[in-house]
């Protein structure tokens, strides 16, 4: 029995000395930004404002943020990839593309237009349409928080 929580104890010792922690997101060198740009109903600037909200103020108007992020263009696209002879669908490619900068309310600029584009292949399979969409939808879910780690660690970089 003592034998038992010595080995406890030594796993504990042992776990607590290696310096694991979890990756935290990375810090803002700024105070407030603006998102300007997105569509009016945009997932991918959703994601991005709530995430952004937990470090600095998230403004509606670029007037008096420190930094403005721009999106120039974001897309979701579909494309066929592979088709069978009778021309039923048999593998996609799910591309998410966001073009934007980042830049002072005065207009410097802080990151020069940038293209992020992520794509992901799937294979389709018209008797499981539903269970497709729906992995369609997921992939598209972490596409873009790929894309939103990828914004916040540009923006890390900024220097003011």
């Amino acid at each position: 029995m003592r034998r038992r929580h010595l080995l406890a104890a030594a796993a504990a010792l042992g776990l607590a000395g290696c310096g694991f922690q979890l990756r935290q997101p990375p810090q803002m060198p700024f105070q407030s930004i603006a998102l300007i740009g997105f569509a009016p109903k945009s997932p991918l600037a959703d994601e991005l404002r709530t995430t952004l909200a937990r470090q600095v103020k998230v403004l509606e108007a670029p007037a008096g943020a420190d930094v403005v992020l721009q999106a120039t263009e974001e897309r979701r696209e579909r494309s066929v990839v592979a088709s069978t002879s009778a021309g039923q669908v048999r593998e996609k490619q799910l591309r998410l593309r966001l073009n934007f900068r980042a830049q002072t309310p005065d207009g410097r600029q802080l990151i020069a237009p940038t293209e992020l584009l992520l794509s992901h292949d799937m294979i389709f399979n018209e008797t499981a349409a539903l269970g497709k969409q729906q992995e369609e939808d997921e992939l598209f879910r972490d596409m873009q928080s790929d894309v939103v780690r990828q914004v916040l660690r540009r923006l890390a970089a900024v220097k003011l």
